[in-house]
């Protein structure tokens, strides 16, 4: 049984998490988060927002040049964030507390998008996804770094079993990638497996990748339409159930 994320349960859950967030996901995360700064390249000046900065662990990651808007809903994990960029005198690091699926920045704000290990968080992904393109400039960079469902049949029944639990410490196990990229139109230029055991996926996308953009897309209104509605659905359904 899949247990219907909503904002304010997140954020009480992640609000139980933050004195442990560190200790928990801070190490054995950390290879994925490397990797994903790495693949950022490095521009002076580089605008990159953050979705679902928490207590600001990669905050330090990130060259002293780059512009980085962090955003979360969690104000007491960005309480922490805020702490630590302080600290570390991160000057080129903003902090924000910000739904995800509702940011206020304009289109094409960025040169980079970044997800780390939180769109399996969030109630609706397709919807943030499709926020954190539209604040991409073209041409830029969007990067989801997250464990998505597996393409193993016996694994991935496990993990759709066991969704419903993990729920409760701030995720669900079993987001299906093709799915979430298809309905927030976009295409990944590379997948990476990452961290030991490499069962989270760096997937990198470019503006320019958007399905839309493509030929054989041009007129997807509907379909997007369609998958809107196919989605709403099947929230509904679940919600249903859930009751």
């Amino acid at each position: 049984m899949r247990f219907p994320l909503t904002n304010s349960f997140i954020v009480g859950v992640y609000a139980k998490l933050e004195p442990v967030y560190d200790l928990l996901f801070g190490a054995a995360l950390q290879a994925g988060r490397v990797a994903a700064v790495r693949r950022m390249g490095h521009r002076a000046g580089t605008r990159v927002l953050e979705v679902g900065i928490g207590t600001g662990i990669n905050a330090s990651l990130y060259p002293r040049d780059f512009q980085v808007v962090g955003i979360d809903l969690s104000s007491q994990m960005l309480a922490k964030a805020k702490q630590r960029v302080q600290r570390e005198g991160l000057r080129q690091v903003q902090l924000h507390n910000m739904d995800a699926a509702h940011l206020s920045f304009a289109d094409d704000t960025f040169d980079v998008v970044y997800a780390p290990y939180t769109i399996s968080v969030v109630p609706d992904p397709v919807r943030v996804a499709r926020e954190m393109r539209r604040v991409c400039r073209p041409g830029g960079i969007i990067l989801i770094l997250n464990h998505f469902r597996s393409s193993n049949p016996m694994v991935a029944s496990v993990e759709r079993a066991i969704s419903g639990l993990t729920a409760f410490v701030g995720f669900r196990s079993d987001l299906e990638l093709s799915g979430l990229l298809s309905r927030a139109q976009l295409t990944p230029s590379s997948i990476d497996m990452v961290n030991v055991p490499p069962i989270w996926s760096l997937v990198t996308c470019t503006k320019n990748s958007l399905r839309h953009e493509n030929s054989s897309h041009v007129n997807s209104g509907a379909a997007v339409a369609a998958e809107d509605q196919r989605h709403t659905t099947e929230n509904t359904e679940t919600n249903s159930k859930t009751d």
